[in-house]
């Protein structure tokens, strides 16, 4: 039989004796129970029954990710297998089911879903300059402080964003089940796990065929669906091996079809004029309306008032189109008892249309000059003119990630476990852009005539060609990765055995986004950003060991020290402590500290130019607005107390860059928790956190840096607002730095209950509940503590409810988001949405799906989400008609799906 066997044998004999009542009655249902020591039985027994085969094979960073071995399990969050399934770390899993269930078509959006996206994760927008990505943001302290794994491994940033993942170029057919680990975690991981780890396990051991396809078709016009796949699976006593190709789609939405669409736009970016400073030339002084001789009749033009304006709304697009094409591929091979190898590679890309307005811009047309509104005045004048004519702003972007992994594990003995491999994973990015102006060119033929600002769609095609311009960018993430993990059985204690798990890594990130040379100059109109790149080397050293004093109580302690070539060092512990008490209650706390590396954009990025949209009370008097619309009182005053609740907005020339001398952010974190089976058919989980995050790397909001010029607060060093001699807003130039402090905490609820009732089916249910205790900001001098403003709700809730009855499932799942209201008197510095008393209503939708599985192995779903077709209330949110990120507007949404098994 021999010594494997033997252990396997005894090892179940001890979960069987654990499954025992006071009473010594063997409880059987309690072997299936999904939290504690009794359902360590299952796997056990299960391992026990296989052959000799060692399915240890740990694929791609599985030291990282989910594996079984023959008697213990990992998972994410401990790098130590143990049967104990409930560790001192809390964890929730989305299993198969649950995805399938939501009617989602890509892991951003299941995402997004998650009490855990606090406020909202980033997706595909029209006019960003990520605008094909989709991020997740656990706890709402920044995507950029989620790490994110497959499989144990890490995912490569983004090339558009250099410090995010990308979720949309992860296939979600090839996707097992998604781990959330809800506590810092860079003890373990190293850089970005402050607020959390989602690791994605894809699947692995899978028989047979299986063909998917589905579609979905929202209220709203714009934003259906398609998805496809083909899975083909096959395994030995020796080995296996897993192939598949995916793809899935969301078409555009335009604004006009939105639920804003209704309300016509009226961009100051139309045609209108500034007459030049008669004290200061070359500045804007009084305002001189719409451009004398244009009848604002053409495509989308119109008056408002004294202004010629342009609706924006009738031609651009809130929501990008994103079409994801994969193929991935798994095996795995027992070369004998002790020695195993593995592999994966997968091949990822993602298209994305989007469509933005006709560039808007301004122009400098100096006296004399045949566009001259005014001649023989002696000023020039400014206009600020849309280019409508040189047509629509269309960007498409090309996104691929290409992964290959190749490892290797060694049973070296009884005691030790090690697991070895590399990596290579390289994302890259392609963008181009049409309908942009190149400034210069369009101002000169302005000022000498050619181009007719009277007659914009009257110019010859060659006019508007010679000043047209075609913009490219393209960028890389490379990743080169060596690692070596190893789990050693120390000694016994009184609890068991004392594991020790350590290891190294090695890793290179190449990064470069690079723009065209006309946009690196600046001199394109209606884009943003600039070039950046750069490169490192990480190593890093870690360790975790597991001290089991006692059955029911145990210590894990754990270190990591990251070397980083371009900035230091650091060096992350964390405690973990888990105490059973009872046989069906865990307590559990854990207390670390964690770090975030500078993102090499943030380092390298050169000067970027924008114009962005900025309230400011003294220039929003100068443009002619009473001082009660600027956010004053009659007599003006006020203007420090209250400079952002001005609701005119207006563009500003805009400047970012990256910061060389950036160093890394620290945090601190601490968890206490239960988690609880309180019968068979009820268990939770009740968990608190806490994470303080100190010289915070963040980018100064434009906005910010207004609002701290209005009240004199000293502004932080690389940052500037630049005035004209009548108080108005000419620049504002900002970069990244080591700024400010976070301090949040809040409290996590899981709830499972599961009822049998014979030839009445069964029902299952799991209620998910988020609550954000606290979340304050202090940057520079001020205090900000924004929990529940607006975009920053204190809640988030799901229900999700399901019911088997032979071969019929239904699902009905409630997804809650809290209300939202701004304070009526105190200042908003920093403010992300509304002004003084804003207020947003809780925000309820529900989501039903009805399973038949077919007796020849198919399964047919019909479903509708959002089925009361409930759209977010209207409130711009950073630009946004409403928060793009933490709402969707697609309406009710019916989808249908089929798959079929062979």
């Amino acid at each position: 039989m021999g010594k494997r066997w033997r252990r396997c044998i005894r090892n179940f004999t001890a979960a069987l004796d654990a499954s025992l009542t006071n009473s010594g009655e063997l409880r059987m249902t309690s072997l299936f129970r999904s939290r504690g020591r009794r359902l360590a039985a299952l796997p056990i027994a299960i391992a026990c029954a296989l052959p000799s085969f060692h399915v240890a094979a740990q694929d791609e960073g599985a030291t990282e990710g989910l594996v079984q071995t023959l008697d213990r399990l990992q998972v994410t969050g401990s790098r130590i297998r143990r049967a104990d399934i409930e560790g001192a770390v809390p964890l929730t899993v989305i299993d198969r089911a649950a995805i399938d269930a939501s009617g989602d078509v890509s892991v951003a959006e299941v995402l997004r879903d998650s009490t855990f996206s606090s406020f909202g994760n980033f997706r595909p927008r029209s006019g960003s300059s990520a605008q094909a990505t989709a991020d997740v943001d656990l706890r709402g302290i920044g995507s950029d402080r989620t790490l994110v794994l497959i499989d144990g491994r890490r995912v490569p940033y983004a090339p558009s964003t250099g410090e995010s993942a990308d979720l949309n170029t992860i296939p979600l057919a090839a996707v097992e089940r998604i781990e959330i680990l809800s506590d810092g975690a860079s003890a373990l991981y190293g850089s970005d796990a402050i607020g959390g780890v989602v690791n994605i396990i894809l699947r692995k051991d899978f028989e047979g065929v299986e063909v998917r396809y589905g579609i979905g078709n929202p209220k709203v016009r714009g934003g259906d669906t398609e998805e496809a796949s083909l899975v083909f699976g096959t395994s030995s006593d020796r080995g296996s091996l897993l192939l598949g190709a995916a793809a899935s789609s969301r078409d555009m939405v335009y604004t006009r079809d939105q639920i804003s669409g209704q309300a016509r736009g009226g961009s100051f970016y139309g045609n209108n004029f500034y007459f030049e400073s008669e004290t200061e030339p070359g500045e804007e002084g009084e305002f001189g309306g719409a451009l004398p001789g244009y009848a604002c009749d053409d495509p989308n033009f119109w008056r408002n008032g004294d202004n010629c304006v342009y609706d924006y709304t009738a031609v651009a697009a809130d929501e990008a189109s994103i079409r994801n094409r994969s193929l991935f591929a798994r095996g795995s091979w027992q070369i004998n008892d002790a020695w195993s190898v593995h592999a994966a590679g997968s091949y990822s890309t993602t298209g994305s249309f989007g469509r933005y307005a006709p560039t808007p811009g301004v122009l400098y047309i100096p006296e004399g000059s045949p566009n001259d509104p005014v001649p023989g005045d002696g000023l020039g004048v400014f206009v600020y003119h849309r280019y409508a004519a040189a047509g629509n702003r269309d960007n498409f972007v090309d996104n691929a990630v290409a992964d290959l992994n190749l490892g290797f594990s060694w049973q070296a003995s009884d005691a030790l476990y090690v697991d070895f491999g590399m990596r290579r994973s390289q994302a890259t990015f392609k963008e181009l852009g049409r309908g942009y102006i190149v400034t210069p060119l369009a101002e000169q033929a302005a000022a000498d005539g050619s181009y007719n600002l009277f007659d914009p769609f009257g110019n010859p095609e060659d006019v508007i060609g010679g000043f047209t311009a075609t913009t490219s960018r393209d960028g890389w993430f490379d990743i080169d990765e060596l690692y070596a993990n190893a789990t050693l059985d120390l000694f016994d204690m009184g609890g068991g055995v004392s594991v020790l798990a350590f290891g190294a890594e090695y890793r290179k990130e190449d990064y470069a986004d690079i723009y065209d040379s006309l946009s690196e100059a600046g001199v394109v109109a209606g884009s943003a950003g600039n070039s950046a790149a750069g490169a490192r080397e990480i190593h890093a050293a870690y360790a975790e060991w597991l001290f089991p004093i006692a059955r029911s109580f145990d210590v894990t302690l754990a270190a990591r020290y990251d070397r980083y070539s371009d900035y230091g060092s650091d060096v992350s512990p964390k405690v973990s402590l888990r105490w059973q008490p009872l046989g069906n209650l865990t307590l559990r706390a854990s207390a670390g500290k964690g770090f975030r590396a500078p993102a090499l954009p943030d380092v390298h990025g050169k000067r970027a130019f924008s114009a962005e949209h900025l309230s400011d009370y003294r220039t929003c008097v100068v443009m002619g607005y009473s001082p009660e619309e600027c956010g004053g009182d009659s007599n003006g005053d006020n203007i420090a107390d209250r400079p952002q609740d001005s609701n005119v907005r207006y563009q500003v020339d805009t400047w970012r860059s990256g910061n060389p001398s950036l160093e890394s952010e620290n945090s601190r974190q601490f968890s206490l928790g239960l988690a609880w089976d309180a019968t068979d058919w009820l268990n939770l989980t009740l968990d608190y956190y806490s994470i303080e995050i100190d010289d915070r790397i963040r980018l100064i909001e434009y906005q910010e840096l207004v609002n701290f010029d209005n009240a004199g607060i000293p502004l932080p060093a690389g940052t500037s607002v630049l005035r004209r001699s009548n108080g108005s807003i000419s620049e504002v130039s900002t970069a990244y730095a080591n700024e400010g402090d976070l301090e949040t905490s809040g409290i996590d609820l899981n709830l499972r209950t599961r009822f049998g009732f014979d030839r009445a089916g069964r029902l299952e249910n799991w209620l998910q509940v988020t609550r954000t205790l606290d979340y304050t900001l202090t940057d520079g001098e001020v205090v900000k503590d924004r929990l529940g403003w607006i975009s920053l709700p204190d809640l988030r809730a799901t229900l999700r409810n399901s019911w088997t009855l032979g071969a019929l499932t239904a699902n009905w799942n409630i997804n809650y988001i809290d209300s939202q209201q701004n304070p009526e008197t105190t200042p908003s510095f920093g403010f992300v949405g509304g002004g003084a008393g804003s207020r947003l209503g809780s925000y309820t939708t529900h989501d039903l799906s009805l399973t038949w599985r077919t007796p020849w192995e198919g399964s047919f779903t019909l479903g509708v989400n959002n089925a009361g077709d409930r759209y977010p209330e209207l409130l711009e949110v950073r630009g946004r008609p409403w928060n793009f990120e933490l709402y969707d507007a697609y309406g009710r949404t019916a989808y249908v799906r089929f798959a079929q098994k062979f």
